[in-house]
């Protein structure tokens, strides 16, 4: 394993650690659930870290995740604001 692989499997595991950290300690139970566009990006970031040996590949990735990103709080801000008006 060269030095890179193994500083993206130690970012994979530390980012596994804390999504099962969220998961189990949890103390408002009313917490909005994330939104599936929201679980792709992150998932597209994710498969950008693990694909980061080939620069177009992880680098699209990361940008397909960062621009799904952006695209749900841009749906999350209108329907809030068509709530308070």
């Amino acid at each position: 394993m060269g030095t890179s692989q193994i500083y993206i499997l130690i970012s994979v595991v530390v980012l596994l650690i804390i999504a099962i950290l969220v998961i189990f300690l949890k103390k408002n139970k009313k917490q909005k659930q994330l939104t599936p566009l929201t679980g792709l990006a992150f998932g597209f970031i994710l498969a950008g870290i693990v694909f980061g040996d080939n620069r177009w590949v992880g680098y699209g990735l990361m940008g397909t995740g960062v621009l799904l990103a952006i695209i749900d709080m841009i749906i999350k801000l209108r329907k809030k604001w068509k709530r308070e008006q």
